[in-house]
């Protein structure tokens, strides 16, 4: 993993915008949940191929929220310096059947001109896949 470095973002301001990010799937708003994002961002959970380019993020966003009902992602610990924040969470799904997962996660945000560039989530794709019945 390469480090964006740029004039960008403070470290208290970089993970401000990681943390906004997170919070923003409370929401349920495709447009602001994608608009964290460069254009030629890359969004990786880490178990399965990488998406390039905000159109395919949007697709897989876009399923997430059809898929749950709610989707709280809870910050347990946030580090970064400037243009970089490793967040670990719990997150928090419940389906629109009743049924709820948490997931522990580690995500790892690398951004540039103001906006999240690579988004690497960390996590045991089976813990994610049973519970839902979702493939990734």
């Amino acid at each position: 993993m390469s480090k964006t470095t740029n004039a960008g973002l403070s470290a208290q301001a970089s993970k401000q915008l990681v943390t906004d990010f997170l919070n923003s799937w409370e929401g349920r708003d495709i447009d602001h949940i994608c608009s964290f994002f460069t254009p030629d961002a890359v969004y990786h959970n880490v178990p399965v191929a990488p998406i390039k380019g905000i159109a395919g993020i949007r697709e897989i966003f876009a399923g997430f929220l059809s898929a749950f009902e709610v989707a709280t992602l809870e910050i347990i610990t946030i580090v970064g310096e400037p243009n970089l924040v490793l967040a670990e969470r719990m997150d928090h799904f419940v389906l629109f059947n009743g049924r709820s997962v948490d997931l522990p996660v580690n995500g790892v945000f690398e951004l540039k001109d103001g906006k999240i560039h690579r988004f690497s989530d960390y996590f045991d794709l089976k813990s994610f896949e049973e519970p839902t019945g979702l493939k990734l």
